[in-house]
């Protein structure tokens, strides 16, 4: 199953500028090494923002989790870089109860080969 709506699906400027792609956040620091490995850059944050759309419009969901404000939503497989490379990730939407958009909430490496 594909992530819902994933053509309305939005990826907030701050949640790269200020967390994914930020090497002051106490917990966005190692992504943000993570990604810049990779050819993202803060100043260029639209270009990871496309690569995550793409990478939730091509995989499937591995795990669904309702939760009490809406559904959790887990896609993994790999990310096309800025560099042309095509490391494994996982990424994390969100969509809230009485909405049809999902939002990224986060993405991570995983270590772990995934079927591409």
């Amino acid at each position: 199953m594909k992530l819902p709506n994933v053509d309305q699906a939005i990826v907030p400027q701050e949640k790269l500028t200020e967390y994914l792609l930020s090497d002051t956040h106490a917990d966005g620091s190692p992504k943000a090494d993570f990604f810049r490995s990779f050819g993202f850059t803060i100043a260029h944050w639209q270009e990871l923002a496309r690569a995550l759309l793409a990478h939730a419009a091509e995989y499937g969901i591995v795990r669904e989790e309702a939760t009490p404000f809406g559904f959790r939503y887990v896609i993994e497989g790999p990310l096309k870089a800025a560099d042309g490379r095509r490391p494994n990730l996982r990424s994390i939407w969100f969509i809230d109860t009485d909405m049809e958009s999902a939002r990224l909430v986060t993405a991570y490496p995983l270590k772990e080969k995934v079927n591409d």
